[in-house]
C-alpha cells in the first residue's frame, strides 16, 4: 500500500510539474489570406494561478515592428485547454497599412519528454474598424529567455503616477543576489529596528510598486509571480531618512518554502538594490 501511495503521488506530482503554465511561450502565429503577413512570430508571458491567467503578448514580423497587448484567461486542467482573451493595445509599431488585431486564443497544452507545447486556433477583430481579421493557427514551445521586456504587473494607479513622477538620480548598491526555487515570491518590508518615520518608494525592474510608504512593524507586501531565468531587480528608495538616518529596512523574501531575510539600507546619495533569479 506504501508503495502504491508513494507511486500516486510521484504521478501528481509530475502532472503538476507538468502544467505549470508559467513563464515564456514562443511560436509562431499564422494568418489566413487578408491579413498583412501570412505568418508572425509570437511570444506569450504567461503568468498564472490556480486556472486565472494573465500576461503580455507580442506579435511580430521582427523585433523592431511589433504589437504588445495584455491579455487574461482561464485553464482548464482536466482537458489542458486554455483560453486567453487580449483586452488592450499596450504598444504598437507596425507598418501603416496594418491594423492590431484583438485577439482570442484557443490553445491546448501538451508535452513530450522535456518539450511542452502549447497549440490551436486564434480570432480576433482589427481594433479601429471593429470587423473580422483572418484567423489562423498558433504553435508555442516553452521557452528559456525571453525576446521582450518582462513586465511586472502594475496597477493603472501605480501607472500613472509613474508617468509623471520624477524621482532624483542616485547611485545603486547591489545587497544581494536571491537564487529563488519557487516563481511564488512574497516580499515584506519592515522598519529596522526602531519605527522613526521611514518612508520608502519601491521599484521592481523599474516599475513603481510602493509610493511613499512609511516602514513600521506590520508589513509592506508585494507579490511577484517569477519566470525562469528571468532577473528581477528590487529597488528601494529612501524618501527620507526619519529620525535615525540612514533609512533601513528589514526584507523577509518567502518563496515556497524557502525564507530569506535580507537587511536594506538607502540614503540620499544610495539606493539599496536586490536581485532576484527564479531557476526552477
Amino acid at each position: 500500500m506504501r508503495g502504491l501511495y508513494l507511486a500516486m503521488l510521484s504521478v501528481l506530482t509530475f502532472c503538476c510539474q507538468a502544467e505549470d503554465l508559467n513563464g515564456i511561450w514562443k511560436g509562431v502565429l499564422t494568418q489566413g489570406p487578408g491579413g498583412c503577413y501570412p505568418q508572425y512570430f509570437l511570444e506569450l508571458q504567461i503568468n498564472a494561478a490556480n486556472d486565472r491567467i494573465s500576461g503580455r503578448a507580442y506579435d511580430y514580423y521582427d523585433k523592431t515592428h511589433y504589437v504588445k497587448m495584455s491579455f487574461t484567461g482561464r485553464y482548464n486542467a482536466q482537458t489542458h485547454r486554455l483560453v486567453l482573451i487580449e483586452n488592450r493595445i499596450l504598444e504598437a509599431d507596425i507598418p501603416s497599412d496594418c491594423l492590431p488585431c484583438i485577439k482570442t486564443y484557443d490553445l491546448n497544452y501538451s508535452k513530450t519528454g522535456d518539450q511542452e507545447e502549447l497549440n490551436g486556433d486564434w480570432k480576433g477583430i482589427y481594433s479601429e474598424k471593429r470587423l473580422i481579421c483572418p484567423p489562423g493557427k498558433i504553435q508555442l514551445k516553452k521557452a528559456a529567455v525571453s525576446d521582450f521586456p518582462v513586465d511586472i504587473e502594475q496597477s493603472d494607479t501605480l501607472a500613472k503616477l509613474q508617468e509623471s513622477l520624477h524621482l532624483l538620480p542616485r547611485e545603486k548598491t547591489e545587497v544581494k543576489t536571491v537564487t529563488l526555487k519557487s516563481p511564488d515570491v512574497t516580499i515584506q518590508l519592515y522598519d529596522d529596528g526602531v519605527i522613526d518615520g521611514d518612508t520608502v518608494t519601491v521599484l521592481i525592474n523599474n516599475r513603481l510598486l510602493l509610493y511613499r510608504q512609511m516602514l513600521t512593524d506590520r508589513p509592506l507586501t508585494l507579490h511577484v509571480n517569477a519566470f525562469p531565468g528571468t532577473e528581477y531587480e528590487l529597488v528601494m528608495y529612501a524618501d527620507n531618512l526619519g529620525t535615525i538616518p540612514p533609512n533601513t529596512a528589514l526584507m523577509m523574501v518567502t518563496a515556497g518554502s524557502e525564507k530569506i531575510e535580507v537587511f536594506l539600507s538607502s540614503s540620499e546619495q544610495n539606493s539599496a538594490a536586490v536581485r532576484f533569479v527564479y531557476r526552477p
